[in-house]
């Protein structure tokens, strides 16, 4: 039975023309993915569609980039400004570099860590399930 961790938090996007307005986000593990982290931010102004948007990307990478810049290609995690971490999303549309607080990110890779411990997602996939979910989305 999948469980999960859910963790709200500000978020702020320092490069942007705002930097200081703080945006509502949230980070989310499921034991159905154990070794993704989900960074989700809600669609603000769409009536039509209130499906938040979630980053999926590695939780080693965010958890190691909390003291290291960690991570390659759409998803960038390093150290940011004291008490931040700085997440890099990058896609075919642009990239933006998101400003999140290291002890909200601490305290989310905790509890996701007591859901899946480190060094024992494998142990966790359901590889029917994840066959199933491929050939329904093809």
């Amino acid at each position: 039975m999948p469980m999960s961790a859910v963790r709200p938090l500000s978020v702020t996007f320092p490069d942007s023309p705002l930097p200081d307005v703080p945006v509502p986000a949230e980070l989310r593990f499921d034991t159905s993915r154990p070794f993704a982290a989900c960074l989700s931010f809600p669609v603000a102004g769409r009536v039509d569609d209130e499906t938040p948007r979630c980053w999926y990307f590695s939780r080693d990478v965010l958890n190691e980039g909390r003291h290291v810049p960690a991570g390659s290609g759409d998803v960038r995690v390093g150290p940011g400004a004291e008490g931040e971490v700085r997440i890099t999303l990058s896609g075919a549309g642009g990239s933006a570099v998101v400003s999140a607080p290291t002890e909200v990110v601490a305290a989310f890779l905790a509890e996701s860590f007591q859901l899946v411990p480190l060094g024992t997602e494998g142990d966790h996939l359901d590889i029917d399930a994840l066959v199933a979910r491929i050939l329904d989305a093809g």
